[in-house]
């Protein structure tokens, strides 16, 4: 059952299709070539310096599947709970992260909304944990899927329950506040995949009735185009654009 009544080709439907496109397929690709260099030699750091071979005995390559799976969805989906509060407490992060923030009208499509510097923050200080943890590929691309799936359940535009298992995982009654226009920093529901660490830390936050408005204060001035999202905060926004950073 939908949350809220939105027409099928609502406002901001292309940006969100193009983010479908450009993030889904085609970001992951680029950011991988790149970086692939800087992991290489950060895993030869780790292996000089025997940490690799320290850590064998703690890490998750040696455990059944399962048992991995859960113990790298707990240990990275923190992370990204850190990662998350930070990205809306420091002022030049959130700049970055308005880009999701400027969902008006959220169903599904909405998680893919992000800017590719959000991703560098997420990957950069998410790998050595990764790393680290020693997680097989296949359990780590396993979580990577469910995650995703999760983020568009998150987003959608549904009114569904899902019981006792709302203080395990986030769910769109609870991350559609996280979105929530009050002309003021949405300091709620940061998790990502699990909403344990809201209900632990405090920030967690739920109504009967969904919130009336999404966004930020001034988002009426944030750029509405999938470029010039892009763009923001970069100093070739305000040459191309003649747009004051918001």
């Amino acid at each position: 059952m939908p949350r809220a009544r939105q027409s099928i080709l609502r406002r901001g439907i292309t940006t969100d299709l193009f983010y479908m496109v450009f993030n889904g397929h085609f970001l992951g690709v680029y950011l991988a070539r790149l970086s692939t260099p800087v992991a290489a030699r950060f895993d030869a750091e780790l292996a000089e310096f025997g940490l690799y071979d320290g850590l064998y005995r703690a890490q998750l390559a040696g455990l059944p599947a399962w048992q991995q799976f859960i113990l790298a969805l707990l240990a990275i989906d923190l992370l990204q709970w850190c990662i998350h509060n930070m990205l809306h407490r420091v002022p030049a992060l959130w700049e970055v992260h308005k880009v999701h923030h400027s969902i008006e009208t959220m169903d599904f499509m909405g998680s893919m909304r992000f800017h590719w510097g959000e991703v560098i923050v997420y990957k950069s200080l998410g790998y050595p944990i990764a790393a680290l943890l020693g997680a097989s590929g296949e359990v780590l691309f396993a979580l990577a899927v469910f995650n995703t799936a999760t983020g568009h359940f998150n987003h959608s535009n549904l009114r569904v329950g899902i019981g006792p298992l709302k203080y395990l995982f986030n769910n769109p009654a609870m991350h559609v506040w996280h979105h929530e226009h009050t002309g003021r920093q949405p300091m709620v529901n940061f998790g990502i995949t699990l909403s344990i660490w809201d209900y632990l830390f405090r920030t967690a936050h739920v109504a009967s009735a969904p919130p009336t408005r999404l966004g930020f204060d001034k988002i009426e001035r944030f750029p509405s185009s999938a470029i010039g999202q892009l763009l923001h905060p970069l100093p070739i926004e305000r040459l191309l654009t003649g747009r004051a950073s918001s």
